[in-house]
C-alpha cells in the first residue's frame, strides 16, 4: 500500500490510516528529514522482529532509534539527562540528529535484551512527527539502505514501494527523501561525543 501524505500539511485521515496499521502491528516505511526509514510501534515486538529481519540482523542485536514528536516523553524511556545535554538537544531538535542516551529499565523489557542505551530522534519532518503524535508513543526508526548504501530507490518513495511492497504493510509517500543520514551524538558519557557526522551540523564540540 502506498499512502501519499503532503509533506507540510499532513491530511489527518491519511495519518489515521497509517496509525491504524501501526496499532495493528504493521511495519511501514516513512520519510524522515534524511533517508526513508522502516518503522513500527515500539510496543509491537513481532513488528520489531520483522524490521530486524528486513535489515538482516538479530532482534536482540538491533540498534534501532526511537522517533518522538517532542522532548516531553523521552524520560519514559531514558535516564535523567544533565541540563547541558538537554539544552543541546533542545537547540538541535527537531533536526537531523540522533542523540544516544542512557536507557531506563523499560527499554530492555521492550527488546528482551540488556540494552543500556537508546538513540533518540525528533526529525524535522511534519509527517513522521504527526504520526507519532497521533499514535501516542514513539516509533522505531531504522534507515532503508541498499547493499551499496546509496541508490535511487532510497530517495524515491514509488521505487521504495516497488521494492518493498510485499515486505511491509505501507510506504508513506512524503516526497523525495535525502541520501544523507542523521548526525549521531553520544551523550552517555561526561561530554557529548560525535559518532557520525551526517546532515546535522556540529558546533558544540
Amino acid at each position: 500500500m502506498l499512502i501519499r501524505i503532503h509533506p507540510t500539511t499532513p491530511d489527518p485521515r491519511q495519518l489515521k490510516k497509517v496509525v491504524e496499521i501501526l496499532r495493528s502491528g504493521g511495519v511501514i516505511i516513512y520519510p524522515t528529514d534524511g533517508v526513508y526509514a522502516f518503522g513500527c510501534d515500539i510496543q509491537k515486538s513481532r513488528a520489531v522482529e520483522r524490521i530486524a529481519q528486513l535489515k538482516g540482523i538479530r532482534p536482540e542485536k538491533a540498534d534501532f532509534s526511537f522517533v518522538f514528536d517532542d522532548l516531553r516523553h523521552i524520560t519514559e524511556y531514558t535516564r535523567p539527562v544533565d541540563t547541558p545535554v538537554y539544552k543541546l538537544m533542545k537547540s538541535c531538535l527537531p533536526g537531523p540528529y540522533t542523540f544516544i542516551l542512557n536507557a531506563n529499565n523499560s527499554v530492555p523489557k521492550l527488546f528482551k535484551n540488556n540494552k543500556r542505551t537508546l538513540g533518540i530522534r525528533i526529525p524535522d519532518n511534519a509527517i513522521c512527527r504527526a504520526i507519532v503524535a497521533e499514535l501516542g508513543s514513539p516509533i522505531i526508526s531504522s534507515s532503508v539502505h541498499d547493499e551499496d548504501d546509496v541508490v535511487e530507490y532510497t530517495t524515491d518513495p514509488e521505487l521504495i514501494h516497488e521494492r518493498y511492497k510485499d515486505q511491509v504493510d505501507a510506504v508513506v509517500d512524503g516526497g523525495y527523501g535525502a541520501l544523507v543520514p542523521s548526525t549521531i551524538v553520544d551523550c552517555t558519557g561526561s561530554v557529548p561525543e560525535l559518532i557520525r557526522l551526517g546532515a546535522g551540523e556540529v558546533d558544540f564540540e
